[in-house]
């Protein structure tokens, strides 16, 4: 939306944040500061002053155009997808762009009691949903699905632990790319468990770092 230009907008949108700014950048770029806008200088999806259909909103309002976002996503087809980070906000959460390769995708993972956005940006994406394996359940067993679902571009999903662990992957001949707001980032600083679907047992990961930050390949 070029500034200047006099519009009809809905508060409480993605456009009528467009309308309040006076810099000259691209819609994903002024979805980025939205986001970090609505955070505020303090808060978490966790926190009571953060309206999460409103994040998602802003989320569902932008589509997905490939020359604003391209150099954030970087991907490498020897891994199952890579971790791209685009913004930290306010210290409280991490914005990361998520390149998976062909045929390829995650272990089933928990979210480390943070709160997940996802946003198809490229493909499709399939998640698949079990239910949490119950503590200290001793039998091995393989883990119930809940719900397997197909998101396709410009779609919007949220996860978080209580709903269950997931796993995403992509079915397609091509890379596909899914942007994700993460609050607060505890995997990034913590890691997160991924378990095992034939017994359910689970592990640790301590190291879920980054492939590049804020365009850089690290």
């Amino acid at each position: 939306m070029a500034v200047g230009i006099v519009q009809t907008v809905r508060p409480g949108t993605l456009a009528a944040f467009e309308c309040s700014l006076n810099v000259d950048m691209n819609r994903f770029d002024r979805l980025v500061l939205a986001l970090k806008e609505a955070l505020g200088p303090s808060s978490g999806l966790t926190s009571d002053d953060v309206d999460v259909e409103f994040l998602t909103k802003l989320m569902k309002d932008y589509k997905s155009d490939e020359r604003e976002w391209a150099k954030f996503a970087m991907g490498d087809a020897s891994r199952g997808y890579t971790r791209n980070l685009v913004d930290e906000g306010n210290g409280k959460s991490n914005l990361l762009v998520l390149v998976w390769s062909p045929g390829k995708g995650s272990p089933i993972h928990d979210h480390g009691n943070a709160h997940c956005l996802m946003k198809i940006l490229r493909g499709d994406l399939t998640e698949t949903r079990y239910a949490f394996p119950k503590a200290g359940e001793e039998e091995e067993k393989p883990m119930k699905v809940i719900s397997e679902k197909v998101y396709k571009e410009n779609q919007v999903a949220y996860m978080a632990d209580e709903l269950g662990v997931h796993r995403v992957w992509n079915r397609g001949s091509d890379f596909a790319v899914s942007l994700h707001l993460y609050t607060p980032p505890n995997v990034a600083k913590g890691g997160c468990h991924i378990f095992s679907e034939e017994t359910g047992k689970k592990s640790h990961i301590k190291n879920c770092g980054y492939y590049s930050a804020y365009g850089k390949k690290l």
